[in-house]
């Protein structure tokens, strides 16, 4: 197995994730803001796209801990990450900040896409 580490932003904004692949597959655990944690997890597998276009989607199931809302970000993840590399991929999302302003959930957002672009571009360059 192949790992590597990666982060994204600058406190209390900043998102770290842990990358490993698992033979084709990836599993990968983001954590930002004050408090990184476990928040929920999505499983996404590729498939082909139910448009019959030829093109490679994905499907994914989400487990989430009660009263946190970081499903929709690794499911988004995980979706994203299985279709654009047809692999399996497992995303655990925790990110946290005390009372968190409008502005400050749109900077971790911001910095959580940067950081599954830079998983993206790791991931295939591992492919090659």
């Amino acid at each position: 197995m192949l790992s590597t580490s990666l982060t994204v932003g600058d406190k209390p904004y900043a998102i770290t994730a842990m990358v490993t692949l698992c033979g084709h597959d990836a599993v990968i655990a983001v954590g930002g803001g004050e408090a990184p944690h476990v928040g929920a997890a999505a499983l996404a597998s590729p498939r082909p796209s139910l448009e019959q276009n030829g093109e490679i989607s994905a499907t994914a199931s989400v487990l989430c801990v009660m009263g946190h809302k970081d499903d929709l970000l690794a499911r988004d993840a995980a979706l994203r990450l299985a279709s654009r590399l047809n692999t399996t991929v497992l995303v655990s999302v925790g990110l946290h900040l005390d009372q968190a302003t409008k502005e400050d959930i749109r900077q971790l957002q911001v910095n959580f896409d940067q950081m599954i672009s830079a998983i993206e571009i790791w991931l295939k360059h591992q492919k090659r």
